[in-house]
């Protein structure tokens, strides 16, 4: 199983060391450590970004709905001009 430093870890997830670590200390997503130094699977990783990436398509479905609802979305943009 390959672990990754949290450098590496948080470069592929594109954030700060610093967010990853925090993540890591809420229980976000599980590490081991090495030493002094924190290691995290790969795997993890990838489980970490499906949980985030379908957290982050249900936000937006609901926040197109409620768009929708409120009557401020045009699919088309010459719907715009009646405005």
């Amino acid at each position: 199983m390959r672990r990754l430093p949290t450098q590496a870890a948080a470069n592929y997830l594109g954030m700060s060391r610093q967010f990853l670590v925090n993540l890591l200390e809420k229980g976000e997503i599980p590490f081991r450590k090495v030493g002094t130094h924190r290691r995290v699977a790969f795997r993890d990783l990838l489980a970490y970004e499906k949980k985030r990436d379908k957290k982050r398509r249900e936000s937006m479905d609901r926040l197109t709905t409620d768009v929708m609802k409120a009557g401020l979305y045009f699919p088309n943009p010459e719907m715009t001009e009646e405005l």
